[in-house]
């Protein structure tokens, strides 16, 4: 298969804002790679370096600090014109225009490009159809749901026939259904043999993309198919709520003593990764009658997998990412 992007041992520092502030690091030595045609996603919590990243990568944002970063045969810090000629983008913030139809907005972009109009009305109209939304090409965005609009927003980025498709958070402010729809989109895409490479914090949608990059601290702690990522805790997740939180230290380690096995703490809670799960609740409640508050099981998750990795809890960062 082709490698579509190429990212080796990034680094990016955002320069102190203020005197009395530090240059803040947000890429540390992060790497990855993404195939040719699959959907690969970028996933972790906000401030974690994930928009950074999409920044260097659609070439909006020039290098501070070492490292490599491709996207195909193109370098995105030496030949960032031959990047941009293979890359479709779709930023987090609307980029249509509300008081345009979605034509308009289209064919605005197309003459950006420099296509004439005569070759932008047939690559107009095929991105219209693709999406789903050649019907609604002579009403105004504005008028538009979330979900029509971000179809506008993708088909806007494809009028260049790109090989890559570059998306910042593209379900930010869509409701379950237009997210279904957004999804669908980008299935169909895929079938069509585009590569796409998405941010997102939201768990269920690393769960969809073919392949997933945890990352955090402006790191990557995880990488590989969800399943794969998943079968690495080889069980189920107990989670047990201590009666009270203080006592949440105490009882991890009465449940190491009394089962041998690894119990971690996060805040009142303690977390246990342990096959039959559903045969160890009654025997811990019952070891400890009163010291159990709550206690659930289920199978592994992708959150499961970033506290296993990390060691805490999936919350924003300290510092938000730029």
């Amino acid at each position: 298969m082709t490698t579509a992007v190429a990212v080796d041992r990034l680094n990016f520092t955002y320069p102190a804002a203020r005197r009395a502030e530090k240059p803040r690091q947000v890429l540390n030595d992060l790497s990855l790679k993404v195939e040719s045609g699959e959907i690969f996603g970028v996933l972790g919590p906000n401030g974690g370096g994930k928009t950074t990243l999409f920044r260097i990568l659609s070439t909006s944002l020039s290098a501070t600090n070492a490292g490599v970063a491709r996207v195909f045969d193109a370098d995105v810090f030496s030949d960032p014109s031959g990047v941009r000629r293979r890359i479709g983008v779709v930023f987090q913030s609307p980029s249509l225009d509300g008081k345009l139809t979605v034509i308009e907005n289209l064919r605005t972009q197309a003459a950006l490009y420099g296509v004439s109009a005569s070759e932008a009305e047939p690559v107009i109209a095929d991105a219209l159809a693709r999406l789903g939304i050649a019907d609604r090409a002579d009403d105004f965005v504005e008028k538009l749901s979330g979900g029509l609009q971000r179809r506008g927003e993708i088909a806007k980025s494809l009028l260049h026939k790109p090989d890559l498709l570059l998306m910042d958070e593209p379900s930010t402010g869509l409701d379950p259904g237009a997210r279904r729809d957004l999804w669908e989109t980008l299935r169909a895409l895929k079938a069509r043999g585009m590569t796409i490479l998405l941010t997102t914090h939201l768990m269920e949608e690393g769960e969809r993309c073919d392949r997933v990059a945890i990352v955090t601290g402006g790191k990557v702690v995880a990488a590989g198919t969800p399943s794969e990522l998943k079968g690495r805790i080889g069980g189920d997740v107990v989670w047990i709520t201590a009666a009270a939180a203080e006592n949440a230290a105490t009882l991890a380690g009465q449940l190491k003593t009394k089962f041998s096995i690894d119990a971690q703490v996060h805040d009142n809670s303690v977390r246990i990764e342990i096959r039959d799960g559903h045969r160890f609740i009654p025997l811990a409640v019952e070891a400890f009658p009163g010291a159990i508050e709550a206690i659930t099981v289920g199978k592994p998750t992708l959150e499961d997998v970033f506290v296993r990795e990390t060691g805490r809890r999936y919350t924003s960062e300290a510092e938000g990412d730029k």
